[in-house]
């Protein structure tokens, strides 16, 4: 029987065999809260982790403007540019199609596992980068979209 506890030494092992230490931490700390009993903090975490972690993702890319890195004129003048233009209908775009991801995600919790199959294999056999599950499952419902309405 593959109880809570099972599932979360998986993801540990997935996370270590793909060099994927995100997986395996946050795996650990979910597992060490359930041996102490905290389980109480779940539903605090499910609702406010996706926000602290954005916070910070947030954080990480304003650094380079709050160190001087990048200057204010250097930012207006790409933002204006042609690729700015882009980038910033990419980030609508994405903002957008995220929204569905989420959905996805609620209707089906039990997707996550192979969200974090996929981006393993991303990682170790392709060099990709693990930027979120979130990303991972607005493209699939975005292509689950497709699908049902050429097969639905």
């Amino acid at each position: 029987m593959l109880t809570p506890e099972i599932l979360l030494i998986v993801f540990i092992i997935v996370g270590v065999v793909g060099r994927v230490s995100i997986i395996s931490v946050a795996a650990s700390l979910l597992l060490v809260m359930r041996m102490l009993n905290v389980g109480r903090f779940f539903p605090m975490l499910e609702r406010r982790s996706l926000e602290l972690g954005l916070l910070f993702l947030m954080v990480s890319i304003l650094v380079p403007l709050a160190s001087g890195k990048i200057e204010a004129r250097d930012m207006m003048k790409s933002i204006f540019s042609p690729l700015g233009i882009i980038t910033i209908v990419a980030g609508v775009v994405a903002t957008i199609i995220n929204a569905k991801g989420l959905e996805l995600l609620q209707m089906y919790p039990s997707l996550l596992i192979c969200v974090v199959i996929g981006s393993v294999v991303g990682i170790v056999w392709f060099g990709g980068m693990p930027v979120g599950p979130l990303m991972a499952t607005a493209i699939a419902a975005l292509i689950i979209s497709i699908y049902e309405k050429f097969h639905g």
